[in-house]
């Protein structure tokens, strides 16, 4: 239950802080007055959309806070421990809004998310303001209603899950079947490439070595001379080297026999030598292998120039086109496995569109039931509220499958989707003679302020909430009828903690506590004020409501004698 509120700084609202207890509670003011403003506080507070544009002039910022006594048992105790908060120290909501900075949410003194914030909320209050009553006129929110009603709320939601995780099948199969009536020309296409690459035989690396073989074939000639003349510099010219190696060796060695410590140098010398040798017969052999091949060159050109040629198709590199091969032959793999992978995605829809279609004729089935029920119940409550002649039917319709709705989300020719099959409208007829039709196509403005509230007082007995406000309710009606819209909020204030926002003292006598709403004018700025009401002060606000600005005792007898009928 909502127990406190505190509101600074929000449109002409200067600072303001009301305590609230069980029970109905009545706010009552002039046209003007800042009313509209509270509730549009509390629905900051339980989650709608907040702007800057709201805070008050010549402030940085506004701050709204509500401190909500929470049940046990309730659904809102849950969600709190789902997000790590302690229901028995109740929920502290804190909101600021700011011109320059982000707006931020506290719960219970943490930093929270609007995601949080909503999750912890929702089923913390009702709100039931003017709006609601033309939000009463569109029909997509009738078997919103339905469902809370007959509590099939949570069968609804499994059937929604199941239709949501069959989403990405059908979107699957879509593609796999798009994909089929391409393959045969993807198939050649791959197939093609697949057979280009793997005719080419190509090595990794191979295009680094032909192109090293390439310039060695194109340079022959250079090389021969240039290695030849380097074997007779080592060995075969007058003067070569291995001869002056041999001349210093020979006087190393004289001269060693005299002085031990040349030995070494002198057989270095010799090793030299040997190197020297060695390295002739390896430039010989390269000798006998290197020549002019005119035929090994072009077939050398000729392997990398397609070699070059796949690179330019397929990615620029002999390791891309490498890498293409093993990628088109994945996709031919997958190709021939199409067949097989539609048929198991067909498979897998059609078990699940049989539990899909099974539950929504299940739930189809207890919406009739409970739509029959909610009609009583509505009638029954609108000849509480002085509309005895009034009939009133819930009708359930599908939408009929047209040629693009997968077969997998119809049934029985009619569309099936998160909600199931079925679309609610409410119909009514307030006359005696005349025949039903939509809400949206005859009901006035007090004909549907009572129909709110029938639905309002039948839901709360069913709903989860403990908090139920009131925004004048009393839109388009007067007199007797309101005297029984009283009486009914009343009684739901039996159930629930009612706070009720009200024009008329035939309303506003039945509160068990009382606020007055005001507008003051103070240093030059315009404030909202709420005020208590004592037993002196309420005789004079429901005077007030009753005569208007000039209250005469007549007027002030009369509001003594509603205060003393309730």
């Amino acid at each position: 239950m909502l127990r406190e509120l505190s509101i600074k700084n929000f449109a002409i609202i200067d600072d303001l802080r009301i305590r609230l207890e069980d029970g109905m509670t009545v706010m009552s003011g002039e046209t003007g007055a800042g009313k509209s403003i509270i509730i549009n506080a509390v629905n900051l507070l339980l989650g709608s959309r907040a702007s800057s544009k709201l805070i008050r002039t010549g402030a940085e910022n506004a701050e709204l806070e509500a401190f909500f006594e929470i049940a046990p048992e309730s659904h809102t105790a849950a969600s709190m421990h789902t997000h790590g908060y302690d229901p028995e120290e109740g929920l502290l909501v804190r909101r600021l809004i700011s011109r320059r900075d982000r707006h931020r949410v506290y719960l219970n003194g943490r930093l929270a998310t609007m995601q949080v914030l909503n999750a912890v909320t929702a089923d913390l209050a009702s709100i039931s303001s003017q709006h609601a009553h033309q939000g009463l006129l569109k029909e997509d929110l009738h078997l919103d209603i339905l469902d809370q009603y007959g509590g099939l709320v949570p069968t609804r939601a499994a059937l929604a899950e199941r239709y949501t995780a069959m989403q990405p099948h059908i979107d699957r199969l879509e593609t796999l079947r798009a994909r089929q009536q391409h393959q045969n020309e993807q198939r050649e296409l791959l197939r093609f490439q697949a057979q280009e690459i793997e005719t080419a035989a190509l090595q990794d690396g191979e295009d680094i070595t032909l192109e090293q073989e390439r310039q060695r074939l194109r340079n022959s000639q250079m090389l021969l001379q240039t290695v030849g003349s380097c074997v007779e510099n080592l060995y075969a010219a007058e003067g070569a080297l291995i001869d002056q190696l041999a001349t210093i060796r020979t006087q190393l060695e004289k001269a060693a026999a005299i002085d031990p410590n040349l030995e070494p140098p002198c057989a270095q010398i010799a090793e030299v030598g040997y190197q020297v040798e060695d390295l002739t017969e390896v430039l010989r052999g390269y000798l006998q292998q290197v020549g002019s091949d005119d035929k090994r060159l072009e077939i050398v050109e000729e392997r990398l120039d397609l070699i070059n040629r796949l690179k330019r198709k397929y990615g620029g590199s002999l390791e891309s086109v490498l890498t293409q091969a093993a990628e088109i032959k994945a996709r031919l793999d997958e190709l021939e496995n199409l067949e097989d992978r539609i048929r198991s995605e067909e498979c897998h829809l059609e078990k699940e569109h049989a539990q899909l279609a099974k539950a929504a004729e299940r739930l189809s089935t207890r919406r009739r039931a409970v739509s029959r029920d909610l009609a009583e119940r509505i009638v029954e409550e609108l000849r509480a509220l002085k509309m005895g002649a009034t009939q009133f039917d819930v009708s359930l319709n599908g939408v009929e499958a047209d040629k693009h709705t997968p077969p997998w989300m119809q049934h029985k020719g009619l569309q099936i989707d998160a909600r199931g099959l079925d679309r609610a409208t409410f119909l009514i007829s307030p006359n005696v003679g005349e025949a039903l039709k939509p809400l949206a196509a005859i009901a006035s403005g007090g004909e549907l302020s009572r129909v709110v509230l029938a639905l309002k007082a039948i839901l709360a007995e069913s709903g989860a909430v403990e908090t139920v406000i009131f925004d004048e309710v009393d839109a388009g009606i007067g007199g007797g009828v309101a005297e029984v819209v009283g009486q009914k909020l009343k009684r739901l204030a039996g159930h629930h903690q009612v706070i009720c926002i009200t024009h008329l003292p035939q309303i506003a006598r039945f509160g068990e506590a009382h606020f007055k709403i005001s507008k003051q004018v103070q240093a030059g700025r315009t404030a909202t004020q709420i005020t208590p009401l004592d037993k002196a002060a309420r005789l004079e606000e429901i005077a007030r409501m009753l005569g208007g600005v000039n209250i005469t005792a007549k007027t002030r007898a009369h509001a003594a004698e509603m205060l003393r009928q309730d």
